[in-house]
């Protein structure tokens, strides 16, 4: 059976949010919040040291070389540049959302630039993903390989969820408020981390049982 986003949150969404922003339940809780976020005035168009520290949150870590060129080298401004193109006020969802994550956008060029470097990194998709989901919370999502299982490993996965988010007069995203709001977190979390908690916690144990392509919750979520 094939779940659509709105049920399963409306379903079990607060239960995920409660367990999982328990003070001291998570160390992810923090991500985005952590030192008044990565999209505050005086950081959000350049990489910080705290950025990678809160992207650590998420168990992961970028290498140190790569580190080292987003706080301080070429990779770090080139980035930025990109940055500076993207509203932090603008949400997946919304108005403008959209062409800012096209595959020419200025969110996906950024993305591409971390990601193309893999090869001398190791950085790889989800550690580029989650660490410009620091940066613009409202309008990328963190996206890891348990989250694309259950999707069935989708191209344009930030394209499809500003439609759905945005379909139905934004219906998702109220629900996603809603549980959000019962839940007691925070309203500093954004409604797209909510998305993520909520989908990561849902499958997380029953993903790690199994080989991503033979695993029994891949493609079970509507996107």
């Amino acid at each position: 059976m094939v779940d659509k986003l709105i049920d399963i949150v409306g379903r079990e969404g607060v239960g995920h949010l409660i367990a999982y922003f328990t003070p001291g339940a998570s160390t992810g809780q923090w991500f985005e919040t952590f030192t008044g976020g990565g999209d505050r005035a005086e950081t959000r168009d350049r990489i910080t040291a705290e950025d990678l520290y809160a992207v650590e949150a998420l168990s992961v870590q970028a290498p140190f070389p790569v580190g080292r060129e987003l706080i301080e080298g070429q990779l770090g401004r080139d980035v930025g540049a990109h940055l500076r193109e993207i509203p932090t006020h603008v949400e997946l969802g919304e108005h403008g959302g959209a062409e800012l994550v096209t595959d020419d956008g200025h969110a996906s060029q950024a993305w591409r630039l971390l990601n193309n470097r893999n090869e001398k990194t190791g950085i790889g998709w989800v550690i580029a993903g989650k660490i410009l989901a620091r940066k613009r919370p409202k309008l990328l999502p963190v996206y890891d390989t348990v989250i694309r299982c259950q999707f069935g490993a989708p191209q344009q996965v930030w394209v499809k969820l500003h439609g759905r988010l945005a379909e139905n007069d934004g219906a998702l995203r109220t629900v996603l408020a809603a549980a959000r709001t019962t839940a007691g977190v925070d309203d500093r979390v954004s409604v797209l981390r909510a998305l993520d908690v909520i989908l990561w916690r849902r499958h997380v144990a029953e993903h790690r049982q199994y080989n991503p392509t033979a695993c029994p919750g891949r493609g079970t979520v509507e996107l």
